[in-house]
Formats: C-alpha cells, structure tokens, sequence
C-alpha cells in the first residue's frame, strides 16, 4: 500500500511540474503588444529568423498560418523544409490569447494540454511585421509577411531583441527558396 501510494505521490508531483512548467509566460522585461487585432494577425507570416530550436531544427522556408478555430481558438500550421531530409514537416497546433485578446500574449500547444508562451512583443501598425518572444530567451522569431524584410525592422527588432538579452547572434536566418 505504502508504494502504491508512493507511485501515485510521484505521479501526481510528476504531473503537477509539467502542467506549471507548460504555464504560459512571457520573458522578464518584455511587454506583449498592447490593443493587439487578432483578425489583422491572422494569416500567412514567413519566419525570418529563430532561435533554433529542437523542432525546426535544420528547416528553411518556415512558414506559420493562423486562422481561426470554431471554438474560437487559433489554428496554428507551421510548416517548413528539411534541408537535410529534403522532406516538408509541418506541424499543427493552437493557440489561445492567455487574458484580454487585446493583448499579444498567447500560448500555443502542439501536444495536447500542454501550452508555451507566445508573445508579440513588437509589431509595425500594418501588421506586415512582428517579433515574437516565447516563454524565455531561448525562443524567438522575426516574422513577415513577405520571405524579405526591410533592414531598418530587422535592425528595430534585433535592438528589442538584445535590451531584453537574447544572444541575437545565435539567431537562424531562414532561407525562402521553396514553394
């Protein structure tokens, strides 16, 4: 009985530390997009640069296209090229806004109940071009709505990027190649 218990002890610890470590959050010192429109940031955004990561790792022509779910939540298909296995990889999730859907901070899950943090921290007023923060300095993205982007964004961004201290040299620029 006492191992019983023990086990479920663990277990529920177990599964106490994953649902509070998949807790949506936001990097300290940075500030979500305030009076954000969901409807204007639906759509097709090409990935510009990323932290590299386990999941996109070795992929180019990244792409994200967000619609929206009957439930209300947001569709989230990211999609890219294997450079490596020279195969396309795509993977589909969703997001939903974590308080005010005024406010670009979301969490994204690809797994079920399992959520990260997905922050717009910056966004030009055409909704053309955005940098996403993720749950720590470990993820980011410049996104576009176009493969290209302007120098003077991307310098604006990388600026953000390093006063809230992400190593922006680590940053993976994205090739868009491929239809």
């Amino acid at each position: 009985m006492k191992v019983k218990n023990l086990i479920r002890n663990s277990w529920l610890g177990i599964v106490g530390i994953l649902t509070f470590s998949s807790c949506s959050t936001i990097p300290q010192g940075a500030k979500a997009v305030q009076l954000f429109d969901k409807e204007k940031y639906l759509g097709k955004w090409y990935e510009i640069a990323r932290m590299d990561f386990y999941f996109e790792r070795n992929l180019n022509n990244t792409t994200a296209n967000y619609s929206l779910n009957v439930d209300g939540s947001i569709k989230v298909d990211n999609r890219g090229f294997n450079y490596k296995s020279k195969q396309w990889k795509q993977a589909i999730g969703k997001a939903r806004f974590v308080d005010d859907q005024h406010i670009g901070m979301l969490k994204v899950s690809f797994f079920g109940s399992f959520y990260s943090g997905y922050n717009v921290i910056a966004l030009d007023k055409d909704y053309k071009y955005a940098l996403v923060a993720g749950k720590n300095l470990k993820y980011l993205w410049i996104l576009s709505r176009e493969p290209v982007i302007p120098e003077g964004i991307k310098q604006k961004y990388l600026g953000i990027a390093n006063e809230l201290g992400y190593k922006t040299t680590d940053l993976v620029w994205v090739e868009h190649d491929k239809n």
